[in-house]
């Protein structure tokens, strides 16, 4: 497709199918996407998802250890697999700390209600983490989320979700400390995560 096609169609409105989370599967299923394409449903739109340079990775692997040892037995730690936050969209968020038990996990994908803290890691993607994600988590109910904004080296933490925004928002810098509301106790030094 010419890039100008996809210029007119932005700029007209014009009907457009959407898919759902279960039609998303049946792509997968039937091989039309595969492992290699980077796609999340979003609205029930397949959105390109941003490539992952070693700075990123590196972050998602640290918050991961981080995490694992903080959260102990109190929660299961995912990152970068795949999260329902209604029918029609399913996304990938970096890391996702969720309430027990774990058994669950192994037939569905963790819904909204079993999120305790879910973390972007953005650099590339910042426009769309600070966006229509954070949009969507704040819709979908999710009680706290993060963005660990390697831009600007600072995390900003959204908590009390209304409607499609969080009426909580601070960036927390350099020498302070991240706390997670639904576990008590575990604070992450944000110089950690930019040494």
């Amino acid at each position: 497709m010419d890039l100008n096609e996809v210029d007119v169609l932005s700029r007209h409105p014009v009907p457009r199918h959407r898919l759902t989370v279960n039609d998303f599967h049946r792509l997968g299923d039937a091989g039309i996407l595969g492992v290699d394409d980077r796609v999340e449903l979003l609205e029930g739109q397949l959105v390109d998802m941003s490539p992952i340079g070693p700075r990123h990775a590196f972050t998602v692997d640290l918050l991961t250890r981080l995490l694992l040892g903080a959260a102990d037995e109190k929660a299961w730690v995912r990152p970068q697999n795949p999260m329902a936050l209604d029918r029609m969209s399913e996304c990938q968020p970096d890391v996702v700390v969720l309430r027990p038990p774990w058994s669950g996990y192994q037939n569905a994908h963790p819904r909204p209600e079993d999120v305790l803290l879910l973390i972007e890691v953005a650099d590339s993607s910042l426009e769309t983490d600070s966006g229509a994600k954070r949009a969507l988590y704040a819709r979908a109910g999710i009680c706290e989320f993060w963005i660990v904004d390697l831009t600007t080296n600072s995390v900003i933490v959204h908590r009390d979700s209304s409607g499609d925004r969080y009426t909580t928002v601070t960036r927390i810098e350099g020498s302070g400390a991240l706390d997670i509301r639904a576990l008590p106790g575990i604070a992450i030094p944000v110089a950690l995560l930019f040494a």
